[in-house]
């Protein structure tokens, strides 16, 4: 009679000898044999819907890199006097979606085409955060804000656009890119290491002082932005432009510069005093030359009329000096590695239906001889 196999428990039949090898072949046990069961199909994970630590990480750096590629390119659409090349949003006009074959359309356009690009990395690192194994709350949390970030930066680009490059609001789209870019970098640091805030490896005092530096940051791009805003670089013909002297707007970001640096250079001093990790003090130093640099093309700039090359790589300065800092502040603490299982895919059915050797006789596991037969 004929006899259908479906894919139930899965039962090892142990044989005592060759005897019992004719009657395994016809699907029936020799004689002495056992019968044991040693599994479940459906009990077995399916590893593809979860993600590692590793292509997580992965993923939060290449989300990091596009929004540095974002922050670039809308540099370069204000720079270029792009930023109505494509008047209509979110196609380039009313009567087309693509732009036409000109500088401003395309330049404006291909700014438009980053933030899709930004869009899909965030939404996958965000899905994969919640794919994540082991979980982590904190990096499901800021997953979500790269969501939120990215949904505000595409809305305040609208408004952008509808209001003819608004000073204030073009001020503020910037602002968003570099809470977002915060954002992504936070998110990547704390991937590459296990749950918690670490413990300090550094004193109260450098811990305050580390701080106010964050916030003295805060203060230097939004008094960037302004003194962006009251320039010549609006972004288009006809932009209005804040209304404040131009010279008087620059001191003032220049003097918040020179506090900040004050402030890192005080920092160093603690470290040092303190006999802080020497990693820690390097990473001090890698953000001050950081900040000299972009004080120095900062200056050029200003002496040299605000050349649009120049002022895009100061908006590129002030990405790096931001990231570095939050780089810094995030290693004065010590993090433990990350806990759990391993970063491969883990073990198919067939695998988990393969019984482990063992020796004869041993009723832990099948002994020599015997095959895993699904009845």
């Amino acid at each position: 009679m004929g006899q259908t196999l479906v894919p139930s428990p899965a039962r090892v039949i142990v044989g005592p000898g060759p005897g019992a090898e004719a009657g395994t072949r016809a699907g029936r046990p020799g004689a002495g044999s056992a019968r044991r069961r040693c599994g479940r199909y459906h009990t077995v994970p399916v590893s593809s819907l979860r993600i590692g630590p590793r292509p997580f990480l992965l993923l939060c750096r290449i989300t990091l890199a596009t929004v540095v590629l974002n922050v670039i390119t809308g540099a370069a659409v204000r720079l270029s006097d792009s930023g109505l090349g494509c008047p209509d949003w979110p196609t380039c006009s009313k009567s087309r979606l693509t732009p036409a074959l000109s500088v401003h359309p395309v330049v404006e356009f291909g700014n438009r085409m980053v933030v899709t690009l930004l869009v899909v990395a965030c939404a996958v690192t965000a899905v994969a955060a919640f794919r994540r194994t082991p979980r982590r709350r904190d990096l499901r949390l800021l997953s979500l804000g790269l969501i939120v970030g990215v949904i505000g930066e595409a809305v305040v680009g609208a408004v952008v656009v509808y209001t003819k490059l608004n000073a204030y609001i073009v001020a503020g789209h910037f602002l968003l890119g570099m809470a977002l870019l915060g954002v992504a970098v936070v998110l990547t640091l704390r991937a590459n290491h296990g749950p918690g805030r670490g413990t300090p490896v550094v004193g109260r005092n450098a811990l305050r002082l580390c701080r106010l530096l964050i916030g003295l940051l805060v203060l230097v791009l939004a008094a960037g932005a302004t003194t962006t805003g009251a320039g010549p670089h609006a972004g288009g013909k006809g932009a209005k432009r804040i209304p404040i002297g131009l010279e008087d707007m620059t001191r003032i970001h220049a003097e918040l510069v020179i506090a900040t640096v004050v402030v890192l250079l005080a920092l160093l001093w603690v470290l040092w005093r303190s006999n802080a990790p020497a990693h820690v003090q390097d990473d001090g130093r890698i953000l001050l030359g950081a900040m000299v640099v972009q004080g120095i093309i900062g200056y050029t700039q200003f002496f040299t009329h605000l050349p649009a090359v120049l002022v895009g790589l100061h908006v590129l300065g002030a990405s790096l000096v931001w990231s570095t800092a939050l780089w810094f502040h995030h290693g004065l603490s010590d993090h433990r590695p990350e806990a759990g299982p391993g970063d491969g895919p883990g073990p198919g059915p067939a695998e988990d239906a393969v019984a482990p050797p063992s020796e004869v006789g041993d009723p832990t596991g099948p002994g020599p001889g015997s095959v895993v037969e699904p009845v």
